[in-house]
């Protein structure tokens, strides 16, 4: 029987790159979690519900076609359609049939959705900075971009997503 060690080919990760890599996993998902308690406590709103609210706020006409939506967002479709039905019976959003697709839909931020993102954004921002940007430099933001970067460029999400 062959194990992991008996497998040439294989080239397990440096003490290096496994932190580096570990370190990557486990500052998202510790950030994630902070914040989305941070937003919860605060506002009644989780982490990825605000994420889709700030995209149709920053949208044209603060309006998304779900498709679009659900590219932008670290959802799968589903998990999207789950989320938006929730926002939509919150009255955060609502569904609008476009017009030139009768099979397509868009979300669009609703003033009670834009209230909410407003009051939240405030705590976002300020657990963003406190947990995350305040521990680097300039520089270090500017190379941990770059970085970012190179990486979204390997995967195909790009820098602009």
């Amino acid at each position: 029987m062959a194990t992991i060690g008996d497998t040439p080919e294989l080239r397990l990760l440096s003490p290096q790159e496994l932190r580096a890599w570990r370190g990557m996993l486990r500052a998202q998902a510790a950030l994630a979690k902070a914040l989305d308690a941070q937003l919860e406590a605060a506002h009644g709103l989780q982490l990825s519900s605000y994420e889709v609210l700030m995209y149709l706020a920053d949208a044209e006409d603060e309006r998304m076609r779900m498709c679009d939506l659900a590219s932008s967002i670290l959802l799968s479709r589903s998990g999207l359609t789950r989320l938006v039905d929730r926002l939509q019976r919150e009255g955060l959003l609502e569904r609008v049939a476009c017009s030139d697709d009768a099979r397509g839909a868009f979300a669009k931020l609703t003033p009670a959705g834009r209230e909410k993102l407003r009051a939240a954004r405030a705590t976002h921002l300020a657990g963003v900075r406190a947990m995350f940007l305040d521990l680097f430099t300039p520089a270090e933001l500017d190379q941990l971009g770059d970085c970012w970067d190179r990486v979204l460029a390997k995967t195909g999400w790009g820098c602009c997503r």
